[in-house]
């Protein structure tokens, strides 16, 4: 049995049960807690009743936290956020005392093999990281922190109870979404844990952690149907900062990272993502007559507009088109027709 823990509000509820549903694709056996931080995520899982998925309300999770609570009004909404990170695998192993080893993960990660693969690498360590594996362009983005903290695996043992607990105080102490000396919200932290902490592995094996931020740094290939990273199998994908921003138009959120989408990518890495995206907003609409979490288009009207207006604003969409167009052919945007990346 695997142990898994994330976060997420209703805005992230599709990327949420979108890793959900990449799970009970990949791995064998496994429990999945979901802290959600609005009542609306919380309600929506617990009308599902998703197999192996055990949603943790705000309200139980803060209870008695006095420490943590007292960070609550003076951070920003996603600032909190990040506070709660160390504290959520602390209260999965408090209250579950069958959990052996939790493994956190962003809720915009998606699995395309077996997670296994990593957590086998923990061997009998500790705690295991995921460097963030900058090319020498994107270097200056170390200030953000040499390991990512979109999958984390920590053992019940003094050596993982000690580096959580130590990582929760910093983070109640200072925890903001922005760089300062040697911090940066929950993640720089991490940097000195090989050090600081015994029993502290990281990653060898890099198939897993791709992410729009080391792509131009890895050698991609197809295998046999499947994507290699270095010659090793992709194991998951941090989808960070993907937007939709209309119904048949995606931002990978590469570009700011010197990458851009080739066949590669576009075919076998985001388009099976968005597709799920897709397939599970359409669940959603079903099971629950919701669909939460994609980021709305705003349609332009034209009712009441002056001519005059209405020309120049006609001039500015012709424009704008180009511009789209020229983004999707360099590999900047992505265009989705009928579930498909093109």
């Amino acid at each position: 049995m695997l142990y898994f823990v994330t976060y997420f509000d209703s805005h992230y509820l599709i990327k949420g049960l979108t890793l959900y549903r990449s799970l009970v694709r990949h791995a064998p056996s496994f429990r999945l807690w979901v802290l959600c931080f609005d009542d609306l995520a919380c309600e929506t899982l617990q009308r599902l009743g998703l197999p192996g998925v055990i949603p943790v309300s705000l309200k139980d999770f803060e209870h008695g936290d006095e420490a943590l609570l007292r960070t609550k009004h003076t951070r920003s909404r996603v600032e909190y956020y990040f506070t709660c990170t160390p504290s959520l695998p602390l209260y999965i192993l408090k209250h579950w005392p069958e959990v052996d080893i939790i493994t956190y993960l962003d809720s915009d990660l998606f699995f395309f093999s077996d997670p296994l693969h990593v957590i086998h690498a923990l061997g009998d360590n500790s705690i295991l990281l995921v460097e963030h594996r900058f090319p020498p362009h994107l270097r200056h983005l170390l200030e953000h922190g040499i390991y990512n903290v979109g999958l984390l695996v920590f053992r019940r043992s003094s050596e993982g109870i000690d580096c959580l607990n130590w990582w929760r105080d910093r983070c109640i102490d200072w925890c903001y979404d922005y760089v300062e000396e040697d911090r940066f919200a929950d993640q720089k932290y991490l940097d000195d844990w090989p050090t600081r902490f015994p029993g502290v592995v990281v990653l060898q094996n890099n198939g897993a952690g791709l992410a729009p931020w080391n792509v131009t740094g890895s050698d991609l290939r197809l295998r046999e149907g499947k994507v290699m990273v270095d010659s090793h199998p992709l194991i998951f994908f941090h989808f960070h900062r993907l937007q939709q921003i209309r119904p048949w138009l995606y931002d990978p959120a590469l570009a700011s990272h010197g990458a851009c989408a080739g066949f590669l990518l576009r075919r076998h890495i985001y388009g099976p993502y968005i597709r799920e995206l897709r397939e599970t907003s359409r669940w959603m609409a079903a099971v629950d007559n919701q669909t939460l979490g994609h980021t709305g288009s705003i349609r332009d009207g034209s009712r009441g507009v002056e001519p005059d207006n209405m020309a120049s604003r006609l001039s500015m969409k012709i424009k704008n088109a180009r511009i789209v167009i020229n983004m999707i052919l360099r590999g900047q945007l992505l265009l989705v027709i009928q579930d498909r990346v093109m």
